[in-house]
C-alpha cells in the first residue's frame, strides 16, 4: 500500500476523504491511502484504506472515453440490484457523478478478498482437485446470474434484448472497421457468416458480457467464487453470449508464452464440452447452438486485439507484451472460422 501523500495516478485521496466525509460521516476515521490494483483492461479499480477498514474505488480510465462506454451509474446500479440475489457481488457504498472531485465519475464499494486467477501458471498452484472445482463454480455462478428476474431487482430496463445479436454483430463489426489498419485475411469472412447464421435467441437475462475467471475473485476453504467484478459491459440480452465467451476462455489457444491467455492449460481444468453440458444440465436451457456463440466470441476477441495492435503501431500503448498482439489476431480469426464451421454442419 502506498503512503498516505502518494497519491496513485487519477485518485486524489485528499479530495476523495473530503467527499466520503460528506456524503458518509465517520466512514473514514483518517487519511486515505491507496494503490492501482493491476489487471484491469479499461476502468480503473484501486484499493483504498484509512488504517483499519478497505474498500475499493472504480473510475474511467484517464482522458477521453466515450460516454457509454465507462458508465459508473451503470456499474453501480447493476451491482446494487444483484446485492442479496445468489449472485456474489460486493456491497456498494456510494456513486459520486461530481467530476469536480476526481476528475471523473467514481463509485466506491466493499472491498472482497479473493484472488482473480489470470493465467493457466496462477491456477495451476491450486492443483487439479481445487482447480476443477472452482472453474465448476464460474459455471454455476453463471447460472445463478441468468437466474435473476431482471424485473424483480429492478434492472426491467436494463437494456434492450430484442435484436440483440444482431446488434452485437454490427457493433463489432463497426469496432474492427475504425481500428482497421491492415489486411486481415479471413475477418470479413467471419463476421458475415456470424451474421447470416443469427440463432434464435433464449429468453433475456442479465448479461454480464466478460465473464471469465480473471474477473471473479476466488477464495476461503472450498475456492468458492466470492466475488463477480467487471460489470461495464452488463446489459440485457441473451445469456448465451456470456457462455461462449467463458467456453472460449477455457479452449487451448495452443501458444505458447502468448500474452493473451486462457486458463484451460492448468491441470485438472474441465474442458469446454464438460462446462457447456453442465450449464445446460442447472439452467434447463438449450445450448445446441454454443458453437455460433463460441465464434462469435473468437470473433469478438480478434476485433479488440486488433484495436490494441492498431493503437500500437500508432505508438499509443505503454508496456509490455504489446508488440505480439498483432501475431495473434489470425489465429483468433482461424479459431471462429473453425467454430463456425462446426455450428453449420451441426
Amino acid at each position: 500500500m502506498s503512503s498516505a501523500s502518494a497519491d496513485p495516478r487519477g485518485l486524489d485521496l485528499e479530495r476523495l476523504r473530503g467527499h466520503l466525509g460528506a456524503a458518509r460521516p465517520g466512514l473514514a476515521s483518517g487519511p486515505l491511502r491507496g494503490r492501482l490494483i493491476e489487471g484491469g483492461r479499461s476502468n480503473l479499480t484501486y484499493e483504498i484504506t484509512d488504517g483499519t477498514a478497505r474498500w475499493v474505488v472504480r473510475r474511467p480510465p484517464l482522458g477521453h472515453v466515450l460516454a457509454t462506454a465507462h458508465d459508473m451509474r451503470r456499474e453501480h446500479r447493476v451491482i446494487s440490484a444483484l446485492h442479496g440475489t445468489a449472485v456474489p457481488v460486493p456491497g456498494t457504498v456510494l456513486l459520486c457523478e461530481d467530476e469536480s472531485v476526481l476528475g471523473a465519475p467514481f463509485y466506491v464499494m466493499e472491498y472482497v478478498d479473493g484472488v482473480p486467477y489470470r493465467t493457466a501458471g496462477e491456477l495451476a498452484a491450486l492443483g487439479p482437485e481445487r482447480t476443477r472445482r472452482a472453474v465448476l463454480g464460474l459455471v454455476d455462478t453463471l447460472v445463478d446470474l441468468h437466474a435473476v428476474d431482471p424485473e424483480a431487482v429492478g434492472l426491467g430496463d436494463f437494456g434492450r434484448p430484442e435484436g440483440f445479436l444482431d446488434r452485437q454483430v454490427r457493433r463489432w463489426g463497426k469496432q474492427l472497421a475504425a481500428s482497421r489498419g491492415r489486411d486481415l485475411a479471413g475477418i470479413d469472412e467471419l463476421h458475415g457468416a456470424l451474421g447470416r447464421a443469427l440463432p434464435c435467441s433464449p429468453a433475456p437475462t442479465v448479461v454480464h458480457g466478460d465473464f471469465r475467471l480473471d474477473n471473479v475473485l476466488i477464495g476461503g476453504p472450498d475456492d468458492t467464487i466470492r466475488a463477480v467484478l467487471d460489470w461495464e459491459m452488463s446489459t440485457l440480452g441473451d445469456p448465451l453470449t456470456d457462455l461462449g465467451l467463458l467456453v472460449m476462455y477455457s479452449s487451448d489457444l495452443g501458444l505458447t508464452e502468448s500474452p493473451v491467455s486462457t486458463t484451460s492449460g492448468a491441470p485438472g481444468h474441465p474442458q469446454p464440452a464438460e462446462l457447456i453440458e453442465r450449464y445446460a444440465a442447472r439452467s434447463g436451457r438449450d445450448t445446441g447452438s454454443i458453437a455460433w456463440y463460441t465464434a462469435f466470441a473468437w470473433f469478438k476477441l480478434a476485433v479488440i486485439l486488433e484495436g490494441i495492435h492498431y493503437r500500437y503501431t500508432l505508438g499509443q500503448t505503454v508496456g509490455a507484451g504489446f508488440d505480439r498482439i498483432g501475431e495473434l489476431v489470425p489465429v483468433f480469426i482461424e479459431h471462429g472460422l473453425t467454430t463456425l464451421q462446426d455450428f453449420r454442419k451441426g
